[in-house]
């Protein structure tokens, strides 16, 4: 009657499992933020090598 009343319980190795995976996701988070920020500072780095070395005679490129 008690498990009726307050639903499926848990046993503490389930726990410790959903614990670990919330972990995860969340340095997964982390690590995917930090891979987009990296790939911008890479896109701005090129970018302003590229424009470097086109110099003052560059020229907008027809679409």
């Amino acid at each position: 009657m008690a498990k009726a009343l307050f639903g499926h319980v848990v046993a503490p190795a389930e726990l410790r499992v959903a614990e670990e995976n919330a972990v995860l996701r969340a340095r997964v988070r982390r690590l995917e933020r930090e891979l987009e920020q990296l790939r911008a500072e890479r896109d701005a780095a090129i970018a302003h090598e590229l424009l470097a070395y086109a110099g003052e005679k560059a020229e907008p490129a027809l679409a």
